[in-house]
């Protein structure tokens, strides 16, 4: 997998995967159009970091964009592509609806697509931890049926999954998804907590704290969720030959399709994320407790034993030794 397409090159993991690819050798085509859901500012900074890699290759591009994505494939014969490319967020997909059809569906097609006719290697695309939805039971499985989602964004990514693997079955496209849980880290996203956390306790202003701080999430390090999508790129997807269509595997099948949770194995409470964020910039915060939002769940939590299985890894960073990590550039970043 030598030359490898990473769209949303310019987002929070995207940048993060980006510097890891072209370090370990590979040449990168990012494919990134900026948009406006947070401050274009931040991807122009993270690009900055990007750009002086000889192995990097960064073009502004919308993956909606049908003409310009199959264009995009004429010119760059792709060993891999990674899709980061997504209209985030949980809340905001009560408020535009449209624009996650718009980039998690008719985006998501066109690169199946593209890979299809060019016949890419591996196409590995990131799912999230929301299309578990309704489920209790936990630790969340792979295996468990993921068939409730509480917000369009979680059926978008379920979505997703359908797709890939028809494109599996249908033209043998090897498919990996990948369900990330509460991804945090230096040049993370602005609207997600921690950068909201810092800025307010910074500023004296109050926290949000939702379902009156009874949350717990499987925070995940940014550095551990791109280690394992490195890993994962340069292994293609194969068929089971277990899969039985009498006993259907979900993350399984009979054709090149996975899935694979990508968390921390851990659940912590959001208290314990507040305080300890509280603790590395040395100030309290003044907390505003509020019900839970439509869309949220209360737990989120991996079982990666399939990840640990097939990939050899487990992410393992200890959450305050990541939010130090985040605090610190934090600090840099923003002053």
């Amino acid at each position: 997998m030598k030359k490898i397409m990473v769209t949303g090159a310019a987002g929070f993991i995207g940048a993060h995967l980006v510097q890891q690819l072209t370090a370990q050798g590979a040449q990168v085509v990012g494919v990134d159009n900026l948009t406006d859901y947070y401050d274009p500012q931040l991807k122009r900074d993270r690009l900055s970091r990007l750009a002086a890699h000889k192995n990097f290759l960064h073009l502004d591009l919308n993956i909606a964009d049908r003409p310009a994505m199959e264009q995009l494939f004429v010119e760059h014969q792709f060993d891999a592509v990674v899709n980061l490319a997504a209209q985030p967020g949980v809340r905001y997909s009560l408020i535009n609806p449209h624009s996650y059809v718009d980039t998690n569906l008719v985006g998501f097609v066109n690169l199946l697509e593209g890979c299809r006719h060019s016949r890419v290697k591996h196409f590995v695309y990131a799912s999230s931890s929301s299309v578990y939805g309704a489920n209790t039971s936990r630790p969340y499985s792979v295996h468990d049926n993921v068939d409730h989602p509480v917000s369009l964004y979680a059926a978008s990514k379920k979505a997703n999954e359908l797709m890939a693997h028809t494109y599996s079955h249908l033209y043998g496209l090897p498919t990996t998804g990948l369900r990330f849980f509460t991804v945090y880290g230096p040049w993370g996203r602005p609207d997600m907590a921690p950068v909201l956390f810092a800025k307010a306790i910074m500023a004296g202003e109050p926290i949000k704290v939702f379902n009156n701080g009874d949350m717990e999430r499987d925070f995940t390090y940014v550095d551990d969720i791109v280690e394992c999508v490195c890993r994962v790129v340069q292994q293609p997807a194969q068929p089971s030959l277990e899969w039985n269509g009498d006993r259907p595997d979900p993350p399984t099948s009979y054709c090149p399709y996975r899935i694979y949770n990508i968390g921390n194995n851990q659940k912590e409470k959001l208290m314990t994320f507040i305080h300890l964020i509280e603790e590395a910039l040395g100030r309290k915060a003044d907390k505003q407790f509020l019900p839970m939002q439509p869309g949220d769940v209360q737990i989120t939590y991996a079982n990666v034993d399939d990840l640990v299985r097939d990939f050899d890894y487990r992410p393992d960073t200890q959450l305050k030794e990541g939010i130090g990590r985040f605090i610190t550039w934090f600090k840099e970043y923003y002053g």
